[in-house]
């Protein structure tokens, strides 16, 4: 089951992302947030009108993903960043596809034009490529060497979903990006 993620499901959001931060590569963080910190960013997504969920299996948090501002300069305010971190008992069994299949209907909904995502090597990078393809994402490039992490250089990959490929004009006014980053 994929919902709206609550406060309530911060303790376990922060446990999952803490254990990837110590063991994982999905993430560049040395030190894993702390709950407030992960508070911060929760209601920061929130604020911008952006979606948070969660999966359940059997009514256990099995996972979570988010769509974050891709680029904090206004023109960018069509494109969003996606992030699906799942609990190693919950892989291979569809949560991350329900996750990502979720933000895509958002992000469509929400009137906006691409999902990045942006997949560091790690021992699961190669299903998670394989995943954002089955749902439509091409492959836009790799950064080369960009993450020091665990005594080696690490690559992103970038994804790209293209929400409306006519290249239309915009019928929503987008992310409200102001105030963003220097």
């Amino acid at each position: 089951m994929i919902r709206e993620a609550t406060p309530a499901d911060l303790p376990a959001i922060a446990a999952l992302y803490g254990r990837e931060v110590l063991t994982g590569t999905a993430t560049f963080e040395l030190d894993p947030p702390s709950l407030a910190e992960m508070t911060v960013r929760f209601e920061a997504v929130r604020a911008k009108g952006l979606p948070w969920f969660v999966a359940e299996v059997d009514g256990a948090f099995a996972g979570y993903a988010y769509a974050s501002p891709f680029r904090p300069r206004p023109a960018y305010r069509y494109g969003v960043e996606g992030s699906i971190y799942v609990e190693a008992t919950a892989r291979g069994h569809g949560v991350g596809s329900a996750l990502l299949s979720a933000l895509i209907d958002r992000a469509r909904a929400l009137g906006l034009r691409h999902i990045i995502g942006a997949i560091s090597d790690s021992a699961t990078s190669q299903a998670s490529i394989a995943l954002h393809e089955r749902l439509g994402f091409i492959r836009a490039g790799t950064y080369h060497q960009v993450g020091w992490k665990f005594d080696r250089w690490i690559d992103v990959h970038l994804m790209q979903l293209d929400l409306d490929p006519t290249g239309a004009p915009p019928t929503a006014p987008g992310i409200d990006l102001t105030g963003g980053l220097a």
